[in-house]
């Protein structure tokens, strides 16, 4: 998973997506960006083993089928998906959601409208953190 070029957004809305993108682009990002539109969808992405894992998910936790919590239980009750680290992007404010969110092992949760500045940074960080995680120690 360590040379994974990718992050999967799970965004239903088009307008976000497209700030997420513009944002990875001024980043210098490597990494192609799959979206899903969906916690299904991703989900079914994120199962079929001929896809690669990304190295970074960003969900949306309203969406229609399956909400954002949903998959991220499910996700993180899988041992092959488990260490995928996975930032929440919502416009919920609730407590029961962000509680429940870091919970579930979220690695970081942005409430949207998003500060532009603020979340180019929270990827930055995050990719870079869960990079040196997954570097192998010397014997």
């Amino acid at each position: 998973m360590q040379n994974s070029k990718s992050i999967l957004l799970v965004e239903d809305d088009n307008i976000d997506a497209m700030t997420v993108k513009r944002a990875l682009t001024d980043l210098g990002s490597k990494e192609t960006l799959k979206r899903s539109t969906n916690g299904e969808e991703a989900l079914d992405y994120l199962k079929n083993d001929t896809n690669e894992k990304p190295r970074l998910i960003i969900l949306d936790l309203n969406m229609p089928r399956m909400s954002g919590i949903e998959f991220l239980e499910t996700i993180k009750a899988n041992d092959k998906l488990k260490t995928i680290p996975v930032i929440v992007l919502t416009t919920s404010r609730e407590d029961r959601d962000i509680i429940e969110s870091f919970k579930l092992g979220a690695a970081g949760y942005m409430v949207k409208p998003v500060d532009y500045d603020r979340f180019v940074e929270t990827v930055k960080t995050t990719s870079l953190y869960w990079t040196l995680c997954k570097v192998p120690a010397k014997e």
